[in-house]
């Protein structure tokens, strides 16, 4: 039985990594997607690749025209949405003294707000819909302290998802937080970070970093009727890192 079966999902910065693994594991258990992203060219690969049930749109997270632009054209092509999955985000490894205003506003935008904006505009949608669930991607580091930028908005996606899980609960649309800890992505596996993150591998109770799959599994099921009684919390799947 597919676990989405009949569902519509809005999956941000899909065209890769975490992203695109939930984007092809939700397609499989039976639910429209659309998939979005900056990266035009990797996004309409995927969703062509996809078939029938995808739909790419190109989207700047940050703008709250390319959120209705969006919604408009999910419901136009699939109907209400039940499903949002607000993945996109950047990392940024420096000290607060090297951090400029401007790349700290970055951050602020790209990993929180479009949070805000994302939720915001999927709210009437879901309305439309009777309900849904709504996953925002944090990060352990939204769970324990890591780089300036990085951890401060991945804690506010947190507090986000807890206020907007109280005040939607009565539309009927849930609200939950997944904390990855380090997984194998094309964000995180670069040349100049791989032996750096294969040294801290060694300190995770469970001696190595997750696949993306392993991830999506704990998405798939907050976005899916199977978690009906969990909302405003967080999720956490860090191979034991945060229980040192």
């Amino acid at each position: 039985m597919n676990r989405l079966e009949g569902k519509v999902a809005i999956i941000s910065g899909a065209a890769q990594g975490m992203g695109e693994s939930h984007a092809r594991r939700f397609i499989a258990e039976g639910a429209k997607v659309i998939i979005t992203d900056l990266n035009e060219e990797k996004g309409m690969a995927l969703a062509n690749e996809l078939g029938e049930n995808a739909l790419f749109v190109k989207q700047n997270v940050t703008k709250a025209d390319d959120w209705a632009t969006v919604v408009a054209k999910a419901e136009e092509k699939f109907g209400p949405v039940n499903i949002l999955v607000n993945n996109a985000g950047i990392t940024m490894a420096k000290s607060i003294l090297e951090t400029s205003e401007e790349e700290y506003r970055r951050i602020v935008d790209i990993n929180q707000v479009s949070v805000f904006l994302g939720m915001k505009t999927i709210i009437p949608s879901m309305q439309k819909a009777g309900g849904g669930s709504i996953v925002n991607i944090s990060s352990i580091n939204g769970i324990v302290g890591g780089a300036i930028g990085y951890t401060d908005t991945k804690f506010a996606v947190r507090g986000i998802t807890k206020a907007a899980a109280m005040e939607c609960s009565h539309y009927g649309i849930r609200v939950n937080s997944v904390h990855p800890g380090v997984i194998a992505t094309p964000m995180v596996i670069q040349e100049d970070t791989k032996a750096a993150v294969e040294e801290f591998s060694k300190q995770i109770p469970l001696k190595r970093v997750a696949q993306p799959e392993e991830v999506t599994n704990l998405v798939l099921y907050l976005a899916s009727d199977e978690s009906s009684y969990s909302t405003g919390s967080e999720f956490i799947v860090d191979g034991g890192i945060t229980a040192l």
